[in-house]
């Protein structure tokens, strides 16, 4: 059996107790969150990557060793394990391998070597793979079979008998190990993928033409094209196959096999590896590497979703303002939701200022300025769905009627992907079981531009519409990614204990849905936490789950000025010390952060506290809860430009980044369609990775490249002629926001009329 933690500590390049210490806290149910921020001395600081990565492969690896053990008892109740054997198996630290060895004594149907030996031909292939050696004496085939000749078991004569051997031999050859290793390298190194469209598809244009003729290697197929020929395979659109040099292939097999240098042992080896190769290997082979191409590019997909769901959950909060949320609609008119500063439902009108008649849109603009005045409105987030930017052009008409003087919100267009589903959903009922779903949805959109994290934790990330083909990867693989980004995203902010949703606590590091529940339940009918101790009295809420999840909550106003800070508990003491040291009260310790910079932090080092806690502690105490999100901006659509109607090709737009996919990034450029930036558009260097110029909620300056109407489509470039034109450069990488930020109130100030 192989050493886990040494093997993991040479994988990773990790010194043995860097390993061994982290498996021990996962091992005592500590969350990776926790690990992470908490626990840095004893990992060595390792990040959330890291160990997420670490976390992976050690659960892979004890998975593999539960099927070693499995398989290695099996072959020894078959009486079949030799030492050589054995020690094959316990090499391997590849469950396909592992596989491959057990293959030969894998319980299997009955196939055609399985019935050539029931007939009592095994031994005639046994006498056949003994005369196959370099300098043995050539024998006459038909002679060795002809004592097999048996009616009584079907073997009516020697044609039959040999077919039987044959048949023996092709299914030991097919299982060997190590040649269906090399025969997967070989079609991944130098096989082809080809699709075309199928002859049976009713004529006109496909979302799948692109890949009619396509062809691209096996080894390096994107993970889109991977994606999308499936999907057109499962649509019945495409055929999809690999081509290899199957002459090579036959070629290898005859040198694996054939030793004798007879002629009529050669012809009939070669038969058997041509059979062995068509009928035995090939599919198998093939289809064991689209599988291993499927899992790569759910991979790499997956990957791309979880950072694209990250650097939207992470977008920058415009704060807990008050706001009024508007779903736009033609028909069916404007529903306006209005939320105070703490995300509190208070009101909601349904306006028709975009389908109605004259005095409908004269009532719709009095409604929002009465709702603007009554509730001191700061923001006003406008859903980006159909009649958006006719709903976003009413909000700014109406705002510039507003009289001299008055304070006028921000207006901002704010994504509603998934908006729908969250207003459908059990979250939204429970939370308004009163409120129409289309209300629900206008709540959820002012929500979103308050605190995007907090808003959109209620929804399924699936729904959020950030994912590259979601619905062709892996379900369970996607789910956990996602659940994993949530985490991350949760805990790296933290969470206010008397403002945050059971959605939003669900996702705290050590707590679960039923624990986020009684939390909630507690706050209602007790009142708001005062404390982080007050935890310990919620039902259930133990001191393990108390050290995993304190730390990550925070208590504004209460009783001890640390409960607001990323500080844990744990460590209250040594902030204690701290301020007594600098002759400070412990209520005024995130007050004198020039002192704290000047601390010498050794002289704390002791008792399980190292360098790495004193500098989180330190940071914290100099900018307590400070929110790690960057400030919050917005894109500015272009006047007069609300349909792809109104696009023409060299016009520069600013838009914002929806989505990044493998082969570029979609921007919202105010039009209902959004537009792609190939990859060989993001930048005049090259781009391998469109997340290393891009990201989701990022403000860029594009150039429209090519419209297509009838298809709606939109090609944009970020190749902006000018030098620094792209307002979306910074840091060396051309697409980051370049644009100064603003507070609310420097918004407000800024575009007031």
């Amino acid at each position: 059996m192989i050493d886990i933690p040494s093997l993991l500590a040479s994988e990773f390049r990790l010194q043995p107790w860097q390993v061994s210490n982290t498996l021990a806290l996962f091992s005592e149910g500590a969350t990776i969150p926790f690990v992470a921020r908490y626990r840095k001395e004893k990992t060595g600081e390792l990040d959330e990557i890291v160990l997420r990565t670490l976390k992976d492969r050690f659960d892979y690896l004890t998975e593999l060793e539960e099927r070693r053990s499995t398989i290695l008892a099996s072959i020894e109740e078959q009486g079949k394990l030799t030492p050589e054997l054995k020690a094959k198996i316990l090499a391997t630290s590849s469950k396909t391998e592992l596989e491959d060895l057990y293959l030969p004594y894998r319980p299997k149907r009955r196939t055609r070597a399985t019935i050539a030996k029931e007939r009592g031909l095994e031994p005639l292939a046994d006498q056949i793979r003994q005369a196959n050696v370099i300098d043995g004496p050539a024998v006459d085939l038909s002679a060795l079979a002809a004592a097999f000749v048996d009616p009584s078991r079907d073997v009516n004569d020697v044609s039959t008998a040999l077919a039987g051997a044959s048949d023996i031999l092709a299914e030991e050859l097919a299982e060997r190990a190590e040649i269906r290793q090399t025969l997967r390298a070989v079609i991944v190194r130098d096989g082809v993928f080809v699709s075309r469209k199928r002859s049976d598809v009713p004529e006109g244009p496909t979302k799948f033409d692109a890949y009619d003729g396509f062809r691209a290697p096996v080894a390096s197929i994107a993970a889109h094209q991977m994606l999308a020929m499936r999907r057109g395979e499962a649509d019945n659109i495409l055929v999809v196959s690999i081509e290899i040099d199957e002459d090579a292939v036959l070629d290898y097999l005859r040198t694996k096999v054939i030793l004798s240098p007879h002629v009529p042992l050669i012809e009939f080896l070669s038969a058997c590896t041509k059979d062995t190769w068509q009928r035995l290997l090939k599919i198998s082979l093939i289809t064991d590497v689209r599988m291993d191409r499927k899992k790569l590019a759910d991979e790499t997909s997956i990957a791309t979703f979880g950072a694209n769901l990250r650097e939207l959950l992470l977008a920058p909060p415009a704060g807990m303002k008050p706001v009024i949320g508007i779903d736009p609609g033609f028909r069916t008119g404007c529903k306006i939701a209005v939320v105070d500063g703490t995300g509190r439902f208070v009101e909601y009108a349904t306006v028709f200022p975009t389908a109605g008649s004259d005095r409908q849109k004269h009532e719709a603009a009095v409604t929002l300025s009465q709702l603007i005045s009554k509730y001191s409105i700061e923001l006003i987030a406008v859903g980006n769905g159909t009649a958006g930017r006719e709903t976003q052009a009413f909000v700014e008409e109406t705002l510039s009627a507003l009289p001299e003087g008055t304070s006028k919100p921000v207006h901002v267009m704010v994504s509603e992907a998934g908006a729908s589903v969250y207003s459908a959903s059990e979250v939204a009922s429970a939370e308004f079981p009163d409120l129409d779903l289309t209300i629900r949805g206008a709540i959820s959109i002012a929500r979103r531009l308050q605190d995007p994290l907090a808003e959109l934790v209620k929804i399924d990330p699936k729904s959020i519409g950030v994912g590259q083909y979601q619905h062709d990867v892996d379900q369970k693989a996607l789910k956990n990614k996602l659940d994993e980004t949530v985490e991350s995203c949760v805990n790296y902010v933290g969470v206010d204990l008397n403002l945050a949703s059971r959605e939003l606590l669900s996702f705290v590091s050590g707590l679960t849905p039923s624990l986020a529940k009684s939390i909630v339940d507690y706050r209602n009918a007790n009142g708001p936490f005062t404390s982080r101790q007050d935890l310990l009295k919620v039902p259930k809420f133990g001191p393990k789950t108390f050290e995993q999840a304190a730390g990550f909550l925070r208590i504004r106003g209460g009783s001890n000025p640390l409960d607001a800070s990323a500080v844990h508990p744990e460590r209250y003491q040594l902030v204690e010390r701290i301020a007594k040291d600098l002759d400070v009260p412990l209520e005024r310790i995130t007050s004198v952060p020039e002192r704290i910079r000047s601390l010498d932090v050794k002289r704390y080092v002791g008792d399980g506290i190292g360098e790495p806690t004193l500098r989180d502690v330190v940071a914290e105490l100099e900018k307590p809860g400070r929110d790690p999100r960057a400030q919050f901006t917005y894109a500015q659509f272009a006047e007069g430009v609300k349909e792809i109607t109104d696009l023409t090709v060299g016009m520069e737009l600013e838009g914002v980044v929806t989505n990044v996919a493998n082969f570029g990034a979609f921007v919202d450029i105010g039009v209902h369609q959004d537009g792609l930036v190939h990859i060989s558009q993001l930048s005049n260097r090259f781009v391998k990775d469109p997340k290393d110029v891009v990201k989701v909620g990022q403000v860029v300056r594009v150039r429209v490249v090519e419209v297509d109407v009838r298809l709606k489509r939109i090609a944009l470039t970020m190749k902006l002629e000018a030098e620094g034109r792209d307002r979306g450069k910074s840091g060396g990488k051309q697409g980051r926001d370049q644009r100064p930020t603003f507070s609310v109130d420097d918004l407000k100030a800024r575009f007031s009329r």
